[in-house]
């Protein structure tokens, strides 16, 4: 497989990874931080917002997954570039929200 598709691999995983939080703040009814909160001024995004941010997210995820490369989840290239994707995102994330909670 091209380099390319492990690269886009990873980036895949970032957007997952971006979504789960965003997709369960959403459905659980709570406010959460999205990209959008700058345009209005407020620190959080409403439950709808995150939801739509989360599912546009799955979906970019997704049509990465499908159209780049054959994603074979247990050989060992995909699988090592998408955990990275989703632990380096996590690790990330987990930064940036810690912030928004002191």
């Amino acid at each position: 497989m091209p380099w390319i598709a492990y690269v886009v691999h990873f980036i895949a995983a970032a957007f997952l990874t971006n979504g789960v939080p965003h997709f369960v703040n959403g459905v659980s009814g709570r406010p959460f931080r999205t990209p959008f909160v700058r345009l209005k001024g407020t620190k959080l995004s409403s439950s709808v917002t995150n939801v739509a941010w989360g599912w546009f997210n799955f979906l970019v995820a997704f049509l990465l997954f499908a159209n780049v490369g054959p994603l074979y989840i247990g050989t060992p290239g995909d699988t090592i570039f998408v955990a990275a994707g989703v632990l380096v995102t996590g690790a990330v994330l987990a930064r940036i929200f810690e912030r928004d909670n002191t």
